[in-house]
């Protein structure tokens, strides 16, 4: 294999390491699973096959246990593998064909677990602009009607990936709704990104306001990167939002655009259906606070990385400045994109934060 055809993979392998190896650790890879399947890597094009074959052995593991009568241990395999498919597919953009079938065995995999985790989850789907959003629903033990958090993908994330963060907030009485909405997950293939996230946000308090086991009282937002953007615009407008998190979200996703990776740009053009990186760039400039911030009165904490490099800490300030109501802002000086480095700084204190609001 001669350097022109490895050095482009290798670039685009090289910078999915280093800008995510803390995520994939931080929410549930085994840390020598993330060395084993990197470390044996010479191209980007082999990455989905990589953590699809290291998946493979996690749900064979989940199955065997069921079979066994071993339902938890089923269920945390079974989500360990879907974990790993999710990865092998989140910006895997340059084969369609391959990142569909890593996505539809991510989304088997958790949904098999669902039944068997502590507290169970439960599949639902949302009724959407005459068609539905897939999600998640988890409710703590013991609590009858619970206070919810309602959780929003980033440009890369979905559902499956979220098993990590909805422990800290089942842990403390507060259950989860966790969506793949336009542009996320199985929702990304049909509806394209949209910067007026707080359309589909609508959707979905109106179905979750109707389910008896729920507070509509008591409903939060949480978002997480291009997240940390939509969760702050829906609670711009809907008032039903009593408190809401963003994690590393941007304040205006157009001024961050030249400094990300080639694969979250190139991720962003593919799931806003668009054809080219100019047109990605444009629809990129429409995902803005600007004359919105001020709307949001609701409590507001946010999270900011000290060495984020895809979005930096100065649009969580600017959004802390215009927010018109409460507004807590956590720097991690020393963390990176989503603080994935440091978790133990912020996940206990947002979940801890979000359950004093919605108490």
């Amino acid at each position: 294999m001669n350097e022109t055809t490895t050095r482009p993979g290798d670039a685009r392998l090289r910078s999915a390491v280093a800008h995510w190896a803390p995520r994939f650790v931080a929410n549930g890879v085994i840390p020598s699973d993330l060395a084993e399947v990197t470390g044996g890597l010479a191209r980007w094009e082999d990455w989905c096959g990589a953590w699809s074959s290291q998946a493979e052995l996690h749900e064979a593991l989940g199955r065997a246990a069921l079979d066994g009568g071993h339902a938890l241990s089923a269920g945390e395999h079974l989500t360990r593998a879907g974990l790993y498919y999710h990865f092998a597919k989140f910006v895997f953009v340059n084969d369609l064909a391959q990142m569909r079938a890593a996505h539809r065995k991510a989304i088997a995999c958790r949904q098999l677990a669902l039944a068997h985790l502590r507290p169970p989850g439960e599949r639902v789907e949302i009724p959407y602009q005459a068609r539905a959003l897939a999600g998640i629903l988890r409710r703590p033990f013991g609590v009858t009607r619970a206070p919810l958090v309602v959780m929003v993908m980033g440009l890369d994330s979905c559902k499956e990936e979220m098993d990590a963060y909805e422990q800290t907030f089942l842990a403390r009485g507060l259950a989860t709704l966790a969506f793949d909405g336009p542009g996320q997950g199985e929702a990304e293939y049909d509806m394209p990104i949209r910067g007026d996230y707080e359309v589909p946000v609508k959707a979905v308090l109106d179905w979750a306001v109707q389910r008896p086991e729920i507070d509509p009282d008591r409903i939060g937002l949480w978002g997480v990167s291009l997240g940390g953007y939509y969760a702050p615009r829906a609670a711009a407008f809907d008032k039903r939002i009593k408190a809401c998190v963003a994690l590393s979200g941007p304040y205006e996703w157009g001024d961050a655009w030249d400094g990300l990776p080639e694969l979250t740009r190139e991720t962003f053009r593919v799931r806003s259906h668009l054809k080219t990186a100019a047109e990605a760039k444009r629809h990129a400039a429409s995902l803005s606070l600007k004359g919105v911030a001020s709307r949001i009165t609701c409590p507001l904490m946010l999270v900011a990385g000290g060495l984020d490099r895809l979005c930096p800490a100065s649009h969580a300030e600017r959004l802390a400045a215009e927010a018109r109501g409460p507004v807590e802002l956590l720097l991690v000086e020393d963390g990176t994109h989503v603080a994935n480095n440091r978790p133990y700084r912020y996940r206990p204190q947002t979940a801890d934060w979000l359950a004093e609001r919605l108490a």
